[in-house]
């Protein structure tokens, strides 16, 4: 999950459970915009280092969190030449890869600098492994990290991988090992040394790494990383896939295995696609359309199941779902999208390298992501702290299987306090109405739309899908539409200075209606130098049964995470208004400035508390 770039630049870290890769530098995404820049402006006073800090996301306690792309500077190390000023590694694109529930307890590793949050001016990368546990997936346990570079097969980094438990008694971290400056890959093993230790402490390599070498014809050894958690294959063995790039193009290789340990390439790769030419933070498993029960891959799979193939890739996560061919081992999509702009999006916003995870506790499959900063280099280093960890979501295929579903964990809701409910409300052209008696600095929105008449909603233009993000620039907030835009004004200033919109409007094309959903950045801070997009993408909703548009909002300080439609369509946005360093506090409003009136039939919203984050039970922040 990497491309070569300057070493320098090359200081990132590692997220969840077996990481997430990160884009430091501007990349495009499917629609040729920047998914995230790192502008340098000024530094922050340091105050902001508490302000901007989320009180109920995965953050370790200081410095930086990402995925793995670093190397420990105990004993000799071959990766970093001192006196070179340029020295050719790879960039790491963020994601995550590894979590796991294993006897009664989650676990996550992350990518993390236990020297700093991260300096581009330095060039000596330090990254591990964090990890930490919890029981709830809400509070967490930090401890020692569990995997360093320390060996030839991953001396100058330990990057993405996946954790697979192998017949519901033995955990296995597979990863990728970075072997030379060269930015060679290989694919390692860790198992952990004390099954008994209920947090999994330690950790340890097999002697055989590594496990897996580049030794494909046509295949980019820069560019083959990021082991999926495995599965049973049609013959019993073990599967798993691994992102490549091979003869220019994104591929997802498939290798067996008997025992996890020795592993053969199946000359068919999973799936492979023109559309883009490195996939990496793959992701494979199973789902049953319609139903929110999870699907454990190392058991059998149920006749009608779909699967779902996601990757990661120029700042976004996108997936296909299709059947998983059992005769010929490879993944068949339901339909054929050789333009990745078209291909559909996890999240529309600051959301990378996800990785999921069958939760046996629950029944349920979770996923989770990366969100970066989106502020410079230098509020970093003057913040203490980078990067933080989306809320873990249950993850589902709707009923006509072409849609993923996403919602929060329930388990987010044990730290709701201080309901308001309002209901019966109308919203007329124009109107704001102003939500109070929360904390609307960390807040729990959910609220239903329901526009009166359908008679006025816009022609919908096709072209609009290569680009959601030109509609929602051009189409925002303050422009009058016919059936929107209505939603939320969030964490805005008392002269509406500062202000993010989320909001809907509604379509017409044809015989359906689309729904355009924008988290709107480009006035969220007085502050220069951030990144500030209008973020945005499309969805199709039946208006005329459904009637109501529904849409929650998890707002945390510097992070906001939007759920559209019940789940159908996720922004997760980084802001940083003036307003939460000045104290002066911010407003929350419900307004709609389209011709149609919208009636609010429920509008309940919570404050939230403060989630124990990598503290022990003493209270004793434990550094990852």
């Amino acid at each position: 999950m990497f491309r070569l770039i300057d070493c320098r630049l090359a200081r990132l870290a590692c997220i969840f459970s077996t990481t997430i890769l990160l884009q430091s530098l501007a990349w495009p995404c499917s629609n040729g915009e920047r998914g995230f820049s790192y502008p340098q402006s000024p530094k922050v006073p340091s105050i902001v280092s508490e302000r901007y800090r989320t009180a109920y996301h995965f953050q370790p306690p200081r410095n930086w969190m990402n995925d793995p792309c670093g190397m420990n500077t105990s004993g000799a190390n071959t990766c970093i030449n001192k006196k070179e000023k340029k020295l050719h590694l790879i960039l790491p694109f963020i994601k995550i890869s590894g979590p796991m529930y294993y006897n009664g307890v989650y676990h996550e590793f992350y990518q993390y600098n236990p020297d700093g949050a991260f300096d581009p001016n330095d060039s000596l990368m330090n990254m591990v492994w964090g990890h930490s546990v919890s029981t709830d997936l809400i509070n967490w346990i930090g401890l020692e990290p569990a995997i360093k570079p320390d060996i030839p097969s991953d001396i100058c980094g330990c990057w993405t991988g996946s954790a697979t438990i192998l017949f519901g008694v033995q955990p296995v971290i597979i990863y990728t090992g970075l072997i030379d400056r060269k930015a060679n890959q290989v694919q390692n093993i860790a198992l952990p040394k004390n099954r008994s230790d209920p947090y999994l402490r330690e950790w340890a390599k097999v002697g055989s790494n590594p496990v897996i070498q580049h030794v494909i014809p046509g295949l980019n050894s820069s560019h083959f990383r990021d082991p999926t958690t495995g599965w049973i294959g049609p013959d019993g063995l073990w599967r798993i896939a691994v992102g490549a790039e091979v003869n220019g193009i994104g591929t997802a290789l498939l290798y067996k295995s008997e025992d996890f340990m020795s592993w053969t390439r199946i000359e068919r790769p999973l799936y492979s696609n023109n559309a883009l030419n490195m996939w990496e933070c793959l992701d494979f498993f199973a789902v049953v359309p319609g139903s929110n029960n999870g699907l454990d891959m190392s058991s059998e799979i149920p006749s009608g199941a779909k699967h779902v193939l996601k990757v990661s890739i120029n700042s976004c996560d996108m997936y296909i779902v299709g059947v998983y061919d059992l005769k010929r081992d490879e993944f068949v999509p339901d339909t054929v999208q050789d333009d990745n702009r078209l291909w559909t999006r996890i999240d529309y916003g600051t959301f990378y390298a996800s990785k999921s995870f069958f939760d046996s506790k629950h029944g349920r499959r979770v996923i989770w992501a990366w969100s970066n900063e989106t502020d410079s280099y230098s509020d970093d280093i003057a913040k203490g702290w980078a990067g933080i960890h989306s809320i873990p979501r249950t993850i589902w295929l709707d009923g006509d299987g072409k849609q993923l579903i996403q919602w929060p964990v329930e388990e987010i809701e044990s730290l709701r306090i201080n309901e308001i409910n309002h209901q019966g409300l109308e919203l007329k052209k124009g109107d704001l109405f102003e939500i109070k008696g929360i904390d609307t600095l960390q807040a729990d929105v959910e609220i239903d739309f329901e526009p009166t008449s359908i008679d006025d909603a816009e022609t919908f233009d096709p072209s609009w899908l290569f680009d959601p993000r030109k509609q929602c620039r051009e189409a925002d907030a303050s422009v009058h539409g016919g059936i929107g835009p209505f939603g939320l004004v969030i964490l805005a200033s008392d002269n509406m200075e500062e202000h993010t919109a989320v909001h809907f409007r509604v379509y017409k094309s044809e015989q359906k209606y689309i729904i355009l959903m924008c988290s709107d950045l480009r006035r969220s801070s007085l502050r220069p130098g951030l990144y500030t997009p209008a973020y945005g993408g499309f969805f199709e909703f039946d208006l005329e049964n459904e009637k109501r548009i529904s849409l929650r909002t998890l707002i945390d300080r510097s992070a906001v995470e939007s759920f559209g439609s019940g789940g159908r369509i996720c922004i997760t946005a980084r802001v940083y208004p003036v307003a939460l360093v000045d104290d002066d506090g911010a407003h929350m409003y419900a307004f709609n400035n389209g011709s149609t009136t919208v009636r609010v039939p429920q509008l309940r919203a919570w404050s939230m508390k403060r989630a124990q984050v990598n503290v022990m039970k003493g209270g004793s922040v434990i550094d990852a």
